[in-house]
């Protein structure tokens, strides 16, 4: 049987914006091809501040009939996750063929700058193709991409030359994911934080057998690629880490196959590890934890549904969850990470494409704001005191930020000969830098101009 997960994508994680870009030893910051209106960069996976949020100004409400202008628009070889844009570079990761590739392009007209290249065999279990599923992470002159097969590639920004590489699956012994690697790294200083969940070696287990070995979460000097730590037996799943200042101290989350880990990312020590997983084997965690405050919201689809839970060093509690509401979950995120907005949270609930839509939720309760059926498996971002809905299908939709009801300002799906240019599957959440939107569908990337 098939199950309709998407290890998405393109999934996360980076320090700062590249607006504050800084070179590292005997490096050179590549020039800012940049000429637009300011704004800031977007050099992660989901952002950021890796919670789908921007600051750009002047978004254009609402949209005129046909929709934001179209800058440009690129096709793309096999793959799910988003590209990633720093000083006026946007850099996009799919697969042509038996080798995955990093394209470099200028963000304003999508001329190609360079290409990098490496051969992949990976194959997926299910069905789904067979192209990367993680974003690219940007962070001065360097590149890193994790491949679907478990390649870790960190490339010059300037020019695409290697820096270094590890094959994550030989080095650490992993075992094929039900829909290979789905995680991005994260930027954390001088880390780069990888999930990778490696198994014991010995004789070959089932898959439900595995245990870990110790691999979880490993920290590469992000300059090097040497190994500084790794923790946590948890395999890995489809969410990023995510990381935070909370009180005194940095923080890492770190939603794997078994639950919520959470620990301190300059040392890898564990603070406290929250089981929260369906029952049945094919089940993914694949939305990223959402962290407010000494608070943080996990959601999964397959059974358990969400869980607010209250942390500290060493401890973990459960403030709500949805464990024994029965069907009256709270909120069931599939690959989609929801967004916190002042108190509510804003987000695709459901498994599968006709069942999903779109909800809000108070993050305190879990109590169910409205929902709204109809919108398939959406992603989310949030531009001020609205959300930019897109749709599985490629619809596009500007919806007023309102936690009392559902409040669509415009509709919009492009078409070409007869054509939608954002065909489906559209699991990509979208991602905005100096004024453009890029949006993807299956096979088509398209620029957008979305603010004044």
């Amino acid at each position: 049987m098939r199950h309709y997960l998407l290890f998405l994508i393109p999934l996360a994680g980076c320090a700062a914006g590249a607006d504050r870009a800084v070179a590292g030893p005997d490096e050179t910051l590549p020039p800012n091809l940049w000429t637009r209106k300011a704004g800031e960069d977007w050099p992660c996976f989901l952002g950021p501040r890796q919670d789908s949020t921007s600051t750009e100004k002047g978004l254009i409400v609402p949209w005129p009939k046909e929709g934001p202008r179209i800058v440009w628009e690129k096709e793309l070889g096999i793959s799910y996750c988003m590209p990633v844009v720093a000083r006026g570079r946007l850099y996009v990761f799919d697969r042509l063929r038996n080798r995955c590739r990093l394209r470099s392009m200028k963000a304003e007209d999508g001329e190609t700058l360079w290409t990098f290249e490496y051969p992949t065999d990976y194959r997926d279990q299910y069905g789904y193709n067979g192209g990367p599923r993680s974003s690219p992470v940007v962070d001065g002159d360097r590149v890193y991409t994790f491949g679907p097969e478990g390649m870790l590639h960190c490339v010059r920004a300037t020019d695409g030359k290697i820096i270094w590489k590890i094959d994550t699956t030989e080095t650490y012994g992993v075992v094929q994911n039900f829909f290979g690697v789905g995680s991005s790294p994260v930027i954390e200083g001088d880390l780069l934080l990888v999930p990778i969940g490696g198994s014991k070696p010995g004789k070959e287990a089932a898959f439900e057998d595995l245990k870990g070995n110790g691999s979880g979460l490993v920290a590469f000097d992000k300059f090097t690629g040497k190994e500084k730590w790794k923790t946590s037996d948890e395999l890995a799943s489809y969410a990023s880490p995510v990381t935070k200042t909370v009180g005194k101290r940095r923080w890492c989350f770190v939603f794997a196959r078994g639950g919520l880990v959470g620990l301190n990312p300059t040392d890898g020590k564990v603070d406290f590890t929250y089981p929260w997983r369906a029952n049945f084997l094919e089940s993914v965690n694949a939305a990223n934890p959402i962290v407010v405050g000494e608070r943080v919201l996990i959601t999964e689809c397959y059974q358990l549904g969400g869980a607010l839970l209250e942390f500290q060093p060493g401890a973990v509690k459960p403030v709500w969850t949805d464990k024994d509401r029965g069907r009256n979950k709270s909120l069931l995120c599939h690959w989609n990470t929801p967004i916190h907005i002042d108190g509510y949270v804003y987000g695709s609930s459901g498994r599968h494409k006709p069942d999903a839509e779109l909800r809000c939720i108070e993050l305190a309760t879990g109590k169910v704001q409205w929902s709204e059926p109809g919108l398939t498996r959406s992603q989310l971002m949030q531009v001020g005191e609205h959300l930019i809905c897109l749709g599985e299908t490629g619809t596009l939709d500007l919806l007023k930020v309102n936690p009392k009801r559902y409040e669509r300002i415009s509709r919009v799906v492009y078409e070409k000969g007869g054509m939608e240019l954002l065909d489906e599957p559209a699991w990509a959440a979208p991602i905005l830098s100096h004024g453009l939107m890029w949006v993807r569908g299956n096979s088509k990337l398209l620029c957008l101009e979305v603010c004044k």
